[in-house]
Parts: structure tokens; C-alpha cells; sequence
């Protein structure tokens, strides 16, 4: 009677292998998109890209609006990099400075 042995394969080189261990998922990071002020937008006009682009309703907009008029900036939208690159590069389409980062 012969019987299977559960030993790990040996190479000809005599290194032992492995199983390599189970990957963790590429992304459980979210990331943000920041926009900052600059001095060249007007106020009115970061509200209305705001509520163009994310939707947002008007006091949010105006809320998040004067974030980055008094605090220098302000996130605007939180997600996947992915996405927080889309919205970044649609910022910059509409002439606001804006970056990604890492969420805290």
C-alpha cells in the first residue's frame, strides 16, 4: 500500500518551497481630492464648479466654497484614487488647483 506524504516539494537545488501567503486587496486606502484657493477664481465661480461637477447643492457648495477662501483649502470628494484622479483632472479643466492625497 503506498500513501501520499503531505511534505513541501523539494527542488533538485534543495530549496524548500513555500506557499506564498494570501494577498491583502490593492486598495483599502481612500484618498481625497483637495482644492485650493488661488487668487485668480471668483468665489461665485468655485460654487458653481462645485455644483456643476460633484452636484452638490448650492449651500454645500458655498460652504466648501468658503472653506478654501478662509482655510486655504478643502476636500471635496473622497474615494478611490482612481476617482480622486478624475476629479483632480476635472478641476484643472476648470482652471481650480487641485490635488489627491491620501485620507486620514
Amino acid at each position: 500500500m503506498v500513501f501520499a506524504t503531505t511534505q513541501p516539494a523539494v527542488p533538485e537545488g534543495g530549496t524548500v518551497l513555500a506557499e506564498r501567503p494570501q494577498e491583502t486587496p490593492i486598495e483599502l486606502t481612500s484618498w481625497v481630492t483637495l482644492v485650493w484657493d488661488d487668487p485668480v477664481n471668483l468665489m461665485s465661480y468655485v460654487t458653481h464648479v462645485f455644483m456643476t461637477y460633484f452636484g452638490y447643492s448650492k449651500s454645500k457648495a458655498t460652504k466648501l466654497m468658503l472653506q478654501v477662501h478662509n482655510e486655504g483649502k478643502t476636500v471635496v470628494s473622497t474615494g478611490s484614487r482612481e476617482a480622486m484622479e478624475a476629479d483632480v483632472n476635472a478641476m484643472h479643466a476648470y482652471g481650480l488647483w487641485a490635488t489627491l492625497e491620501r485620507a486620514e
